[in-house]
Order: structure tokens, then sequence, then C-alpha cells
């Protein structure tokens, strides 16, 4: 935090990253708006554990508001990419790797709220069939997953105001994705990354920016994408007939998933090697006399360059479908977990927008740091009764406001190595 340039052109009493520390603060106690934030500044208790526990004072809200109106939004953003690094050089997602080599990384893009005026230039726009116009402002993100939970923020780009004023999702998404690539692959050159995205993204840009990057995708591919490539499917399944899976498990809650798999290989399109893939899954409840008519089944399709066999064709489709991680465990739980992703934290400002988001994006990598490690789920959240998170996270809000934090204890705390292991 002290490499971040001061912008600030009053001095103040506070230095820079005593602001920067209140606005993670403010995410990592799950406020939910600036005013709660100075509620708990109001605390006497709270100010003091506050200082013990970060090691600076708590400057007000309207004063952290006012900095993050001013800072470098790129430079906020190395902040979490440094984050980031440090983790894959400890090597702390490396057993999640795909096939022991690739990185998965989820894109798509999220709404930040609506809004009935134009709150800045950068405001997107659409106008609905009755002649509604509708302001608001999106973000792309690429969020690194894995199968036990994790989905951080590795990368983030605006989806900026279009030259002909209305947001179309194909044409704005897809060139915000072309900014994208350019950031990941300057924030983590060697890093073997795998995408996964949906329907919107197979197409022959998409195709060529990850073989240009010498990355891999397993995208969904929707009926209606490139119909070139659905002809060549269809006359290439007969001559693969062969190619085919069948698997049944045993779910805790007592039904039966039935997974049927078919994929073709070899399909070219412009130069690019491509395999289909699809799964049709059952899901058979407890009850042996439901008769088969009556059970839904889903159908799931991807498109790919990886290498797919009947070995692992399942977890390959099931790699694919990991995409909606970074709808739940990621936007969803931005915006209903406490973090408030849709509050408006900045009216007016769209650099204090977007560096309240990043900071956002750094608290909810420390809260899955502490709740996926195998000790929390084990001992905390498999006990008998265990509280909530969210009843948690007021429990130690209550903590910070109702007891005195030992500045020895957490010297010790600090000081003392520890090894954090999570669940693969």
């Amino acid at each position: 935090m002290r490499e971040v340039d001061d912008c600030r052109k009053k001095t103040s009493a506070y230095e820079l990253a005593a602001h920067l520390t209140a606005c993670l603060a403010m995410f990592l106690f799950k406020s939910g708006s600036r005013n709660q934030y100075n509620q708990y500044r109001e605390d006497i208790q709270f100010k003091v554990n506050y200082q013990r526990l970060f090691g600076f004072a708590m400057p007000h809200g309207d004063s952290v508001h006012n900095v993050m109106g001013l800072l470098d939004v790129f430079q906020i953003e190395q902040l979490k990419h440094k984050m980031v690094q440090v983790l894959i050089q400890r090597k702390t997602f490396h057993n999640s790797r795909y096939r022991g080599h690739w990185f998965r990384v989820a894109v798509d893009a999220s709404g930040m709220g609506s809004y009935d005026h134009q709150r800045d230039e950068q405001c997107l726009q659409r106008t609905s069939k009755n002649g509604k116009t509708t302001y608001f402002h999106s973000v792309l993100e690429a969020k690194l997953i894995t199968p036990n939970g994790f989905s951080i923020s590795i990368a983030t780009e605006w989806i900026e105001n279009p030259e002909d004023g209305e947001y179309d999702k194909q044409d704005c998404e897809r060139k915000g994705f072309i900014r994208l690539v350019a950031t990941l692959k300057k924030a983590y050159p060697r890093l073997p990354i795998l995408i996964l995205a949906d329907g919107l993204y197979p197409y022959e840009g998409f195709f060529t920016l990850c073989k240009a990057n010498q990355w891999s995708y397993c995208v969904t591919f929707k009926d209606g994408n490139l119909p070139s490539v659905w002809e060549e499917i269809m006359e290439l399944q007969p001559l693969q007939s062969k190619n085919t899976r069948r698997e049944v498990c045993s779910r805790p809650d007592g039904k039966t998933v039935e997974q049927l798999f078919q994929w073709v290989t070899g399909v070219d399109y412009k130069g690019h090697a491509l395999n289909w893939l699809e799964c049709k899954e059952t899901i058979r409840p407890t009850k042996t006399d439901v008769p088969d008519e009556t059970l839904k089944t889903t159908r799931f399709v991807h498109i790919t360059d990886l290498c797919i066999n009947a070995s692992n064709i399942a977890d390959t489709s099931r790699t694919g479908r990991l995409r909606w991680k970074i709808e739940n465990e990621g936007f969803n739980t931005l915006k209903n977990g406490g973090y408030g992703m849709e509050h408006q934290y900045a009216r007016k400002s769209y650099c204090a927008l977007k560096n309240y988001f990043q900071f956002m994006q750094m608290a909810h990598l420390i809260h899955q740091l502490m709740t996926l490690t195998t000790r929390f789920c084990e001992a905390f959240m498999k006990a008998k009764n265990h509280p909530t998170l969210k009843n948690l996270w007021l429990d130690l809000v209550f903590a910070m406001k109702a007891f005195e934090l030992n500045e020895q204890e957490l010297e010790h705390i600090n000081s003392t190595r520890r090894q954090f292991r999570f669940s693969n």
C-alpha cells in the first residue's frame, strides 16, 4: 500500500496507507455502506481494537471516499494482482489445477447497479421496447476458480460507454474481453490458463486470442452458435458413434445421477481444431417407482481445444460446468453476501466506484482464504448448531465493540508461522 502514489493535494494527519486500509476494512467487516463504517467508528472500543489490529487510526468514511476519487485505478488493481501473484508463487492453488497443469479462469460480465438517470459519462444505457431508458455500469471479470469453492478476481475490465450510446452485450463484452486478455497476459505472463465462459464466446476472435496466448478453453456451446461447426458435428457423429460413455453415481441425499456423454473430435473451424462434448444428466429421486417420462433431463454442451477421450470426458464436462462459480461464489456472493456490490458507494465519482470495487475483491479474497481452510470447514462449518457466515460476521463486529484485543496476543499470533490447508 505504501508503494501507491499519494495523489492528495492537501496534507493529512493520516498516511495514505491508513485510508487504503480503512477502505479494505469496510469490506472486511462487511459494513455494506460508508455510513455503517462511520457508525463503527463512533464506537470507542471498536476504534481502539481497530488500531491495535491494523496499526492505523480509523479515518472518517468521507475522508476515505475523497481519497478513493483521487487514486490511480491501475495502481489499486495492482495491489490485487500482487496478492494473487504471491498465492500462486506459494502454490496455494496448485493442487486444484486441471489435469495438473491448467488454472481454471472463468470470464463473465455483471451489472453494478442500475439508475434512472445518467450518473456519469461512462454510464451504459439500454432502451426497452416501451421506450424506457435504464442506465447502469457493467464490469467484465476474470476469476480464478477451483472445485473446492474459490472464486478469486485476477483481472478486471470495465465496459465503458459505447460510441453510439446503446449497450449491446455481444459487442461490448467481446471488446472488453480483448482488453481483459491484455491485462491478464501482462499480470500473469507464464500462467497456464484454461478459459471457461458462456455461449457468448465461441467465435473466431476468441479462439485466435487464446491460441496466441497459449491458453486453452472449454466454453458453453449453444445450438445457435457457429452453424458451420454444428453441421460438421452432425456429419462426424455417425463416424464417431463409439464416443459415448455412461456414468451413474449416488448423491449424499440418496438421489441417483445418471450421465450420458457424447463427444466429437477433430472439428475444423477456420484453422482451429475443436472438440465437441455433450452431457445429458438425469437425476432420479430416492423413490424407485417414479416413471421415466416424469424425470427431467438437463443437457450441457461445450466446445474445447483440450484432448478428450473416454477416460477424461466426464471430468472435462464437469470442468466446463464450473463456469457457474463466477456467478454463484463470485457475483452472487458479492451482491448478496454482505459486500454490497450493487450499493452506490460512490454516487458521482466513476474513479471511486472502480477503486471501491477493487478493495471489495481483495476483501473477498481474504475471506475465502479463511473460510475455505480445512480447519475452518471441519471444526466450524461442520460443528453441531454452528452459526451461519452472516451471523459469524455479526459476532466479529460485536467482539470488536465488546472486548479489548490483547496486543501481546496479537503480536504472538502475527509472529507465529502457521500452515493453512485447503481441500482439493
